[in-house]
């Protein structure tokens, strides 16, 4: 496990949603302040405000792709092609591990949103969700194809 991966295990052990431990555990690689990149993600995590969209951590894993690789002009179709295809390849890279990039999915849940009451983090919660390894894998993603790989 590489200090990324862990890092993103521990900020969601401690509570954050899956988007802030993912987005949050690269603060220093992208240069943003730990306290803004928490509320940037913040509205990511259970699949988009528990609508049980697109996994918050893969949400995340396209921040990052965003900022460190991401295009600024408005007519450069190259450039959004390019970067595009990066995303395709980070989301094909989870679905190959996990079989889904949606969060309901993931989590065996049924169609909708779910309660925006966000569940009690308890040692059962913690038993029960796979959430932490999803952090870790698009944690190690991240750093692998992003932040080791400057190419």
């Amino acid at each position: 496990m590489n200090d990324k991966e862990q890092k993103a295990r521990e900020l969601f052990k401690s509570g954050y949603n899956c988007a802030q431990s993912t987005f949050c555990a690269f603060c220093e690689d992208i240069g943003m302040d730990f306290h803004d990149a928490l509320k940037l993600s913040s509205s990511f995590g259970g699949g988009m405000g528990r609508l049980r969209e697109v996994c918050g951590a893969v949400s995340a894993m396209f921040m990052i792709a965003g900022i460190l690789k991401g295009y600024t002009s408005n007519n450069d179709d190259t450039a959004k092609e390019k970067h595009y295809r990066l995303i395709q390849k980070l989301a094909n890279e989870f679905k190959e591990k996990h079989g889904s990039i949606i969060c309901r999915e993931l989590l065996n849940l049924p169609p909708g949103a779910d309660s925006p009451v966000p569940s009690k983090r308890t040692e059962q919660y913690y038993k029960e969700r796979p959430c932490e390894d999803f952090v870790g894998y698009a944690a190690r993603i991240i750093d692998e194809r992003l932040i080791k790989d400057k190419s």
